[in-house]
Parts: structure tokens; sequence; C-alpha cells
């Protein structure tokens, strides 16, 4: 039950006058950092993700905006998780459908994973996710 390791990560955030600031660190982390890419400019009617990963981990953080996550694992345990603010983030463990979207406008979805993008590592049929 991968579902029951979906969890929020608090992100350390330091507000003043001059504005805020925070800050990401291995450490904070249940997996190291090895790749960082964001994604912008989604449309309203957009869906990013569509599919698991069968080994590697990912942070998602709404750096602007906000948008929702779905995700299912291979028991069919559901759960939706919207993101907004940059002092949240969705840790999502392997073998987690995940499918994001109702991007509001101007969102930015910060996303930082545990290895390289590697093809084989991404199961993108969901009926093969759920035989899996």
């Amino acid at each position: 039950m991968n579902i029951s390791k979906v969890k929020i990560i608090d992100i350390p955030d330091f507000i003043d006058h001059r504005g805020g600031m925070s800050f990401i660190q291995n450490d904070l982390l249940p997996f190291d950092i090895k790749r960082v890419f964001y994604i912008y400019n989604v449309p309203k009617t957009s869906i990013r993700g569509g599919h698991a990963h069968i080994e590697h981990l990912t942070l998602l953080l709404a750096l602007n905006g906000s948008f929702v996550i779905d995700l299912i694992d291979t028991d069919q345990k559901k759960l939706t998780v919207r993101l907004e603010g940059p002092n949240k983030g969705l840790f999502v463990p392997n073998m987690v459908w995940h499918e994001v979207r109702n991007f509001s406008d101007h969102a930015i979805c910060l996303v930082l994973a545990s290895d390289i993008h590697k093809e084989e590592d991404y199961i993108r049929d969901f009926s093969t996710f759920l035989n899996a």
C-alpha cells in the first residue's frame, strides 16, 4: 500500500518585510535529489503526469499558484491533494499513479526527483500499473 507513504513535507520558510525565502536540502527529504524540473503555462484543461514510477521518488511543490494531484496505488486506494504555496511539498513514493490537474493561472509546479530521467522507470499505461 504505497498510498500510505504519500505525505506532505513542510518546507522551511522565512518571511519578513523583504519577502519570503524557502529552502530545500537533502536532509529534509526521504531521498537525495538527482533531478529538478518544473512545469508551467499549463492550460486549465490539461492533465500532467499520468504515470507511476517503478523505483524513483518525487516531491511536488507549487512555487506559484495551485494545482490538484490525484493519486492511486495498485490496491486502488485513492487520495487527492491540492497544493498551493511554496512551503508544502507532496512526497510521491514509487508505484503510485499520479495525475496533476486544475492548474491555476501562472501556476508553477516544481518537481524534485530521486533519479535522472529513465524511460524504463515509467509505467504509462494505467491497466499495466494496476496489474503490477
